[in-house]
This record gives structure tokens, C-alpha cells and sequence, in this order.
């Protein structure tokens, strides 16, 4: 244990800046210039070819310590590096002008070039083009997959000597496998051992990615320091592509508890991800030459490829596979309709492509299930928490239980599932299931001692045993594959056709579609008012101890009245809606100041120019409310008539007004009706302070106008009305639960009920917090927004329901919301809204008859 007992953080190694650790491996040496080749960093072992210190070296240039014709070499080959991540090579430079022969390879990093160089070694390699041909056509005479990974194997351990040669591979998680290997006879094999993800940790793989070689001659040597002109140029230098990148300290001991000298890694890329690696071990020290290196990594290139290919071969025959069976469930069903719902036979179908050992169908109403599944009347439930998890997304998972427990019953024994999306209606799945199987995953060494505290040291050790040491899965199936994750969403394709053609005629797929465009308003409108409630509760929370809080208020207003014009579109589905019930609408919220008389023909405006219109006369009534006709015993007249060219002309008179009211106000409100419709619509407006009282016209253009049909949008919900009034007196003993997951939002509701008198509110941001909050105190009341983050908040209502709470939702959706028939009576308030609409509705839901 680490120091005052502090556990040991086994992240560490993530963390670990394995490709800045300022040290290189001493069998060559580094020097990193300037553009201007400039010496800037040097490692400490360059007095051996430079006959004078590293320290000396620094500042010189790049042509007064190497040969001229050796300089303008390596000019040209840095020219040659495309990208930050490419290194070239020279072989057999002559780097002093004295005849002895140095292996170059030269990359960027950053601003600076690096030039690292080894004695050249004489290797009896065959010509490189020779030794690939031969090596990768050993692999294509290879048939079988398994057969071809070995292969690679045996070729590398040919290739370099090394006394072990392991194909390792990646699992999701990180972990790896052993799924090929080729040793020295008597080294002990580790062919099919796992190896834990913290072997190999997250940055070391994305490490292996960027740079797909990596050689270690020998683990015992000791590190050589790089110097720098910068005192701290050699730790901030990313060595991430060089070859003579020292090793870090964990992964040292990790090799020496193998009894690992020498290593040697190709990393394995298919499709841009690192599939697995070459991984190469010796027990004694190896310093292979140059060109021996180059070609290994020339070979795990092609040896990626190739598998890359044969991998897309064996996706593209299971993807035909699927198309087939597609093809063979749409025949299938034009013969009998009620295929879709025969789990029997739907599974002998899909079982050719998925193997599994069950089926469940849920196609609206209708259930089917076979073999190992739950059973029929615990479908809905399954699909519906699916719908919570995935939103109508693929789900797939080998754990089932971690996910589903309730779709893993002793009868069924399900472990695994592959959940296929069939319609855009929430909770229409074909659901193919596996059962248990009860496995034991061998590991080099117990995974949960991959890394351990070391006790002579504040640091991190990794483990000394990779003796065998088994571990019984329980509660898995055979996971599913990427390959049949694909075949499953081509199946897809062809079951959504099917489930196309149970959808009937024409009549009923213009039925879907009208389902459709009315679920997608209604998110439009939930948004709307989401982002119109929080422009209001942002104005609220900033207004106090300012003094512009009138300013405010205006302001609030308007964003109000656009939402109630935003009600009244979305009522008629977003089509042209009714201009009475707009200026009635308008008139509602003074109908206790004055009298107002209104006439007009039937007419309906579009949504573009309802909403403009709607803001317009806001104005008129607020301004008439404060300073004209409205604020004293005055009337007020509101005409309208279509005109020749099917245009609307609106007429606005008021009579009785105060004598100030003849004064012209120039501010906002006065120039939004002056000039919104001509800059939006196109139409006019004129605006005439008069001694009788304020006067107005404006025509709105044809294009934005219709006339009145029969449409008559009846009320959903007990949808509660936005109002200006003063809040009616409440008084509520003991708590109210708002239910809300935007922190302003609910901050606002918590201000608005606390101005009100209301001091106990508590706040929850889920379904499981409320639960939370109803176990600790029983609310006397409740405010329910509808949709919260990942699910909505009807098993919040059912609750509430059940224990005799009354409670009201307020929600962005509108009218547009559904409720189950049970809630049908429970009131809705709308957002965006203000004290007094909360308050009366609060009041409504609360008082007792």
C-alpha cells in the first residue's frame, strides 16, 4: 500500500508520457534541428562518432559536424516526409566523409527535424522485394482465416529469429488474445491466453497507431539522456515516431517479469484501427539490422491489408447472405402474410446468417416468441425500456442481465440479444436471443493483479506471474460479431419493407404520415417553448437588483405573446390558422380593462405571418393598456376585410383615450408596428395618433392569406391557458415536487412559487430522483415536466397517481401530447409561462370542491 494507506491508481499508466520521456535507447543516437539546421537536442552517447560532447554540439549547424554530400542526403529525404507521422530512411551513409557507413531515418516532430543513425550492419537479406513477394504469397496460398493469421506468425519468426512471435488481438475493451503464435522449441507457448487491457494501456495503443513499429534491443541497458539548448527541450520533445524512443520504467519491469530482453511490435491496422499487433520476444539481447527492421515493418503493412481484404471478403458474403434471406423473407410473406409474426419460422430463416436461440416479434399489437425468450406478456415491457436505452437504435449486447434483467427469467435463459428496430413506431422490435454459455477465459496471470503498488516505492508495479490462471464467465452468451452486427442491419432494410406492406393501402400510409409530421411538430414545439422558457427564465434571474426591471417585463411579455401565437400554429399542424382566435385571444388577456368590439369576414393566416402579426398587436394592446383608450373607460374597434386581390386589410380604432395618448411615443413597440409587416411580409402599416385616439391599418399581402374552411382543432389536453392576471391566493401545506432536468428552468419555477409564498420546493432532475424525493417527503402537490433527459416523466405521474397526489405537467409539447387514458384529465400548463399562470394553475390541480 502506498503512503497514509492510499490505494494505488491503477490509471496511471494511461497517463504516463511514454513518448516524452527525454532518453533514447543507446544502439544509435538522436540530433534534432532547426528548419535552419540548427542543433537543438542531442543525445548524450553522440561523443562516440562526434569526438566531442553533446553539450558542445548544441548550436552548431547541421554542416559543420556531418559531410557535406551526407547533409545534402538528408535534406533530400526530409523533402520526401508527407505528414506528421511519416519517417524515411537512408541506408549505408557515409555521415563524417571517413568511410563509416551509418542506417539513417529522419521525421518531424513539431518545428524540429529528427536525424537518428546506427552503425550500419551487413545483413545477408535477399533483395526486399524478393523476400515480401515470397513471404505475402505464403499468405495468399493460405485458405482458411485462422490459417492465414498463423501463417504471418510463422513468417515473421522466420524472418527475425526471435524466440517467440505472437499474433495478438484487440478485443473491444482493450484486453487482448494470443490467436496465433510460432516459438523457439522449449519456449513455453501462450497461444490462447487473454492478456488484461492494462498490459498494453490506452496511450501506448494509440501510440501503435501513430507509429507501427517499435524495437527494444535490450530492456537492461541503461537509458541515454537527450541534451537540449532548451533547459526543458528534452522532456517537451515528442519522440512518438522515433526508433530509438527509450522505454518506459513499468514496461521495462513488465518485460523483465517475463524474462523478456528483447522486443520487437508491429502493429496490425485495418480500417484505420488497430486490429492487433506482432509481438516478438527474446531472452537474450537482439539488435536486428536496418534493413532487416524495414522490411518487417514492409511486411506488417502488407500482412494488414491483406487481412483487411479478406475480412471485408467474409463481411461482404455475410451482407449477401442477408440480402438473400431478405429476399427470401419478402417471397416468403407474399404467400403468407403472417410471417412477421411466426417466431418459428422466422427464426429457422434468420438463423441461417445471426445464429441464435431465440425469437421475439413485437409488430404494434401483435406478439410473437420462440424458443429461448421471455415470454409473450413480458414483451411490451422489454421493448419499451429498449426504446429508453437506445431511441430506436440497434441494441446488442452479450450481458444481458447488466441491461435487461427482466428479459433474463430461469425459463428462458437468455443471455445475449440482438434487438432490430422495424418502424418508426417506438417499441416495434425482432429481438433474436442467445442463451448462457457458461465459458473459462484462460489469462496470462490473474487479470486483477495486472498492476499492483510497489512497496518500496510511492509507484506502480506490474504483476511478476503470467502463469495460466482461469476465470468461469457466468451470465454471457457467444457475443455477436461485427459481421453479423452488419448482416443485422441490412436485414433491417428488408424487414422495415415488410412491415411497409402490413401497413396497408394509401390511405393508411397518409395516416402514418400525417402521425409523422404531427410527432415532429410536436418536438418542434417542445423545443420552442424549452428554448423560449429559458429566454425568459434567463431575464427573470438577471433582472433583480437592476434597474431596468420594466425593460425586463416588456420584453417577458412579447417572448409570452410569441409563444401563444406559437400555441395557436402548432394547433393547426403548422397550416394557416384562424385570425379570430388570434385577436380574441389578445382581447381575453384585457377583458377585465375594457370593451372591445370585433368584425371581420373569415380569413386564416399563414404561420410566417400569424406569428408577425401576432407581436404587432401585442403591442397595440399593451401600449393601449398603459397609456390609451384601455387604460381609461375607451373602446376599442378591430375590423378586418379580404380585399380584391385576395389580400387581408385590419383596421385598429380606439375612442375614449386620454388626451396624452395624441402624443407620438417613439420606442420599440412603436416601431414594430410601424414597420415588422413591411420588412417581413411585404405588406403596410401606417399608425395616426389622433385626439379621438390611436388609429391603424395594415394589409398583409395574398400570398400569407386564406379563407376559412371547416377545420374546427378541438382541445387534446386539460390544456391549462396562459394569463396575465394577478396570481389567486394559494396557500399549500407542506412540499411541491417540480420535476425538471434544465437547471434554469427549474430555478425560475423555484423563484416564481417562492415570490408566491411557497418556501418548500423540492427540486428532481429524473424519474429515479423523484422516487428519491417522494421517499423522503411526500409532496403535497407536483409539477411534472413531460420530457426529461432520457426517458419522460410518466412513472413519476403513475406514482403520484397511485398515492392520491394531485399534480398538473408543464411541458413544451403543447397540444401535441399524447397522455395515456388515465391521465387524461390531468391539467397541462404550457411553457413558456409566468407567476400568475403557475400560480392559478397550481391553484386549479389544488383546490377542493
Amino acid at each position: 500500500m502506498l503512503p497514509n494507506d492510499v490505494p494505488p491508481d491503477l490509471t496511471a499508466c494511461d497517463r504516463e508520457p511514454i513518448h516524452r520521456l527525454g532518453t533514447i535507447q543507446p544502439f544509435g543516437f538522436l540530433i534534432a534541428t532547426t528548419l535552419d539546421w540548427l542543433i537543438v537536442n542531442a543525445s548524450d552517447n553522440v561523443e562516440k562518432q562526434f569526438g566531442k560532447p553533446a553539450a558542445k554540439l548544441l548550436g552548431s549547424t547541421l554542416n559543420e559536424v556531418f559531410d557535406r554530400e551526407a547533409v545534402h542526403r538528408l535534406r533530400n529525404r526530409l523533402g520526401q516526409v508527407q505528414g506528421t507521422n511519416c519517417t524515411e530512411r537512408v541506408f549505408g551513409l557515409d555521415l563524417f566523409g571517413d568511410g563509416q557507413l551509418f542506417d539513417c531515418a529522419v521525421h518531424y516532430s513539431g518545428d524540429l527535424a529528427i536525424i537518428e543513425a546506427e552503425p550500419n550492419q551487413q545483413s545477408t537479406t535477399a533483395e526486399v522485394a524478393s523476400l515480401i513477394r515470397s513471404m505475402t504469397s505464403r499468405l495468399d496460398a493460405e485458405s482458411d482465416l485462422d490459417a492465414f493469421i498463423q501463417q504471418g506468425a510463422r513468417q515473421m519468426h522466420l524472418l527475425i529469429g526471435f524466440d517467440r512471435v505472437m499474433v495478438y488481438r484487440f478485443d473491444k475493451d482493450g484486453s487482448g488474445e494470443v490467436v496465433a503464435e510460432a516459438v523457439r522449441h522449449g519456449v513455453a507457448p501462450l497461444h490462447g491466453l487473454h492478456f488484461p487491457a492494462s498490459d498494453i494501456p490506452q496511450q501506448a495503443r494509440a501510440l501503435y497507431l501513430r507509429n507501427p513499429f517499435r524495437f527494444i534491443v535490450d530492456v537492461n541497458q541503461a537509458s541515454v539522456p537527450i541534451l537540449s539548448l532548451d533547459p526543458n527541450g528534452s522532456d517537451a520533445l515528442d519522440l512518438s515516431s522515433s526508433i530509438l524512443r527509450a522505454v518506459s520504467p513499468i514496461h521495462i519491469r513488465y518485460l523483465q517479469n517475463m524474462g523478456v530482453i528483447a522486443s520487437l511490435s508491429v502493429s496490425i491496422i485495418v480500417e484505420g484501427r488497430l486490429w492487433g499487433m506482432f509481438a516478438c520476444h527474446h531472452f537474450r539481447p537482439r539488435n536486428l539490422p536496418f534493413d532487416i527492421r524495414t522490411v518487417v515493418e514492409l511486411f506488417g503493412e502488407m500482412f494488414s491489408l491483406r487481412l483487411e481484404n479478406r475480412e471485408r471478403k467474409i463481411i461482404a458474403a455475410k451482407q449477401a447472405l442477408a440480402r438473400s434471406t431478405g429476399v427470401r423473407l419478402l417471397t416468403s410473406f407474399a404467400d403468407d402474410a403472417s410471417l412477421l409474426t411466426d417466431a418459428d419460422r422466422l427464426m429457422t430463416i434468420l438463423n441461417d446468417i445471426i445464429p441464435c436461440d431465440g425469437v421475439a416479434v413485437k409488430v404494434g399489437d401483435r406478439i410473437a416468441a420462440s424458443g429461448v425468450a421471455p415470454a409473450v406478456e413480458d414483451v411490451p415491457a422489454i421493448t419499451r425500456r429498449l426504446h429508453a436505452l437506445t431511441r430506436d437504435a440497434m441494441f446488442v449486447t452479450d450481458h444481458l442481465i447488466a441491461h435487461l434483467p427482466e428479459a433474463c427469467t430461469s425459463d428462458s435463459n437468455a443471455a445475449g440479444l440482438i434487438a432490430i428496430p422495424i418502424t418508426t413506431e417506438p417499441g416495434d422490435y425482432v429481438m433474436l436471443f442467445r442463451r448462457e454459455r457458461i465459458r473459462s477465459v484462460t489469462w496470462a496471470g490473474n487479470p486483477g493483479e495486472a498492476m499492483k503498488s510497489d512497496a518500496s516505492a510511492s509507484s506502480l508495479s506490474p504483476r511478476s506471474s503470467f502463469a495460466a490462471w482461469r476465470e468461469e464467465v457466468r451470465h454471457r452468451s457467444n457475443p455477436f460479431t461485427a459481421n453479423e452486427q452488419k448482416s443485422a442491419e441490412t436485414l433491417r432494410v428488408a424487414i422495415i419493407e415488410i412491415v411497409l406492406k402490413l401497413a396497408g393501402e394509401a390511405g393508411t400510409e397518409r395516416q402514418r404520415a400525417l402521425q409523422q409530421q404531427e410527432m415532429l411538430i410536436a418536438e418542434l414545439n417542445h423545443r420552442v417553448r424549452n428554448i423560449l422558457t429559458l429566454i425568459s427564465a434567463l431575464m427573470w434571474q438577471s433582472r433583480h437588483g437592476a434597474d431596468n426591471d420594466a425593460g425586463t417585463a416588456v420584453l417577458e411579455s412579447r417572448i409570452l405573446a410569441l409563444a401563444r401565437a406559437h400555441d395557436q400554429i402548432t394547433r393547426y399542424n403548422w397550416a394557416p390558422a384562424n385570425l379570430r382566435t388570434m385577436v380574441e385571444g389578445h382581447a381575453d388577456q384585457y377583458s377585465g380593462a375594457c370593451r372591445f368590439q370585433i368584425e371581420g369576414e373569415p380569413a386564416l393566416l399563414a404561420p410566417t405571418a400569424y406569428a408577425t402579426l401576432a407581436l404587432v398587436l401585442h403591442e397595440l394592446f399593451t401600449n393601449s393598456c398603459k397609456y390609451g383608450a384601455i387604460s381609461a373607460s375607451g373602446r376599442v374597434e378591430i375590423d378586418w376585410c379580404l380585399d380584391r386581390d385576395g389580400g387581408l386589410t385590419i383596421n385598429w380604432s380606439e375612442h375614449g383615450g386620454p388626451a396624452s395618448a395624441i402624443e407620438r411615443r417613439q420606442g420599440l413597440g412603436t416601431t414594430i408596428i410601424e414597420r415588422l409587416i413591411p420588412h417581413d411580409l411585404g405588406g403596410t402599416a401606417s399608425l395616426w395618433f389622433e385626439i379621438s385616439g390611436v388609429r391603424a391599418r395594415f394589409g398583409i399581402p395574398p400570398k400569407f392569406v386564406g379563407t376559412l374552411g371547416s377545420e374546427q382543432p378541438g382541445t387534446i389536453l386539460a390544456t391549462l391557458p396562459h394569463t396575465d392576471e394577478p396570481p389567486v391566493a394559494l396557500k399549500i401545506d407542506g412540499s411541491v415536487l417540480l420535476v425538471e432536468d434544465n437547471f434554469l428552468i427549474a430555478n425560475h419555477a423555484d423563484g416564481l412559487l417562492t415570490r408566491a409564498g411557497i418556501n418548500n420546493v423540492v427540486i428532481a432532475a429524473s424519474v429515479a430522483d423523484a422516487f428519491e424525493k417522494m421517499r423522503a417527503c411526500s409532496p403535497s402537490v407536483a409539477i411534472l415536466d413531460f420530457s426529461l433527459r432520457d426517458a419522460n416523466s410518466l412513472p413519476v405521474a403513475d406514482r403520484l397517481l397511485e398515492n392520491g397526489i394531485p399534480f398538473l405537467f408543464a411541458t413544451g409539447y403543447g397540444e401535441q401530447l399524447r397522455l395515456p387514458e388515465r391521465l387524461a384529465h390531468v391539467p397541462v400548463l404550457q411553457k413558456p409561462y409566468g407567476d400568475a399562470a403557475l400560480i392559478s394553475a397550481l391553484h386549479a390541480v389544488t383546490r377542493k370542491d
